[in-house]
């Protein structure tokens, strides 16, 4: 599989912003569209972005992070990131970034925590 290593969560106040990083390893991410999935306590993974190899394209899985959340990514750097803005309780959760290669189901990173609380 691809390797990944997800970094960037921690605690903020309801309001506040993170930046969530995702570095590749071992393999030409360009290659590759990458999606950043959230699972939240007790609740299924689900889709919160993708963006496309090239970074030209960037879709929203859901309308609550429409206009919060940006994607973006650096191919020279082989990361990609998401910026979080006006965090709200309800994006309290581990995010994980994916890509589809690497081996059957596409690779995982390992996660970051993401606790947005006051």
């Amino acid at each position: 599989q691809f390797q990944f290593a997800d970094s960037g969560g921690g605690l903020v106040q309801p309001g506040g912003s993170l930046k969530l990083s995702c570095a590749a390893s071992g393999f030409s991410a360009d290659k590759y569209a990458i999606g950043w999935f959230r699972q939240a306590p007790g609740k299924e993974r689900e889709g919160v972005s993708c963006i496309s190899s090239s970074g030209r394209n960037t879709w929203y899985a859901a309308d609550s992070v429409k206009g919060r959340f940006t994607m973006s990514r650096d191919n020279a750097k082989n990361t990609a990131f998401l910026h979080m803005n006006n965090l709200k309780p309800e994006d309290h959760a581990v995010y994980y970034c994916y890509a589809p290669g690497g081996g059957p189901g596409g690779s995982w990173g390992g996660g970051t925590q993401v606790t947005v609380s006051s």
